[in-house]
């Protein structure tokens, strides 16, 4: 009986699944978008890649690089304009993610840097400090590793060289399942991120319908091959190699990736040092956009 009832749900789910509507979740007062972070398209290769940029265009260049999950003005609108008042501040957006080209088939995070060590070219910056956040923190590592003239300073936010431990057997199910689940119903993990931060009040109430639409915007299979190429990451028998000025900023109650991991990293950088944003989540670039504004202020006019 038990079983029956259990198929019934099932069927009807993927029936609604299929035929049903989409319904957003309800929002309550104005809407509005983040920003301004303005971008345009450049192209590099075969492909175009949103780059977005504010600040004096004849400033010094900052190259800031967004995670996994979020473009670069979901990850940045709130510390890009705290460091943009006398630099130019860029930001790309990811390898299919955002507004840049989705580039089918599978990808490492090294050609995620190799693309930025392009658009960077492109747009006609030689060298700048770089800072990477979560998996732009690894992209970040490795582009210090593969292209060390292009990276200047370095500073990675709630990031690792090697921020999965456990085994491969133990992961791979179940992202595999997680992108079964999402070809079947897209809207699964936005929802369970869009609940997260709302419930956490790190997105706003005015920018919750702008939220949805960006969680929803991603193509499924791009979405978990970054998830795969994260996975696959570890910088960690290069790491001593990276010879520039590194800082780490490290929230110290991170529950994605844990904050021995991202202190284990910093140690094993030649010249780093070490900010910590006590009782700050992984998402700390949205919670605490000040403190990390001013770590990497400080930390560049060093």
């Amino acid at each position: 009986m038990m079983r029956r009832i259990g198929a019934l749900g099932v069927g009807a789910w993927v029936l609604w699944r299929l035929f049903g509507p989409e319904v957003p979740p309800r929002t309550i007062g104005v809407q509005t978008r983040p920003g301004p972070l303005p971008g345009r398209l450049v192209t590099v290769g075969r492909h175009e890649f949103l780059v977005r940029e504010i600040g004096p265009a004849d400033g010094p260049p900052l190259v800031l690089i967004h995670g996994w999950v979020y473009d670069s003005l979901a990850t940045w609108h709130r510390v890009a304009p705290l460091l943009a008042e006398e630099r130019r501040v860029l930001t790309v957006d990811l390898h299919g993610h955002g507004g840049t080209d989705r580039i089918r088939g599978r990808h490492d995070l090294a050609d995620m840097a190799d693309d930025v060590a392009g658009v960077l070219a492109t747009v006609g910056v030689s060298r700048a400090p770089v800072v990477g956040y979560s998996m732009g923190g690894m992209v970040a590592q490795a582009l210090a590793h593969r292209h060390p003239g292009v990276v200047e300073r370095l500073v990675l936010a709630a990031t690792a060289a090697h921020p999965v431990r456990l085994p491969r057997w133990a992961t791979v199910p179940t992202f595999v399942a997680g992108r079964a689940l999402a070809r079947i119903d897209r809207f699964i993990a936005p929802r369970i991120a869009y609940r997260y931060l709302t419930a956490t009040e790190v997105i706003p109430p005015e920018h919750r319908a702008w939220l949805w639409e960006a969680l929803l915007d991603r193509d499924v299979d791009l979405y978990y091959e970054s998830g795969f190429a994260i996975l696959r990451f570890d910088g960690s028998p290069w790491l001593a190699g990276i010879d520039v000025p590194t800082l780490s900023i490290v929230p110290t109650a991170d529950q994605l990736i844990p904050a021995r991991y991202q202190r284990e990293t910093a140690a094993g950088l030649p010249d780093n040092e070490v900010v910590e944003i006590e009782g700050g989540r992984h998402e700390a670039v949205l919670t605490h956009p000040e403190e990390v504004a001013k770590a990497i202020g400080e930390f560049l006019t060093r």
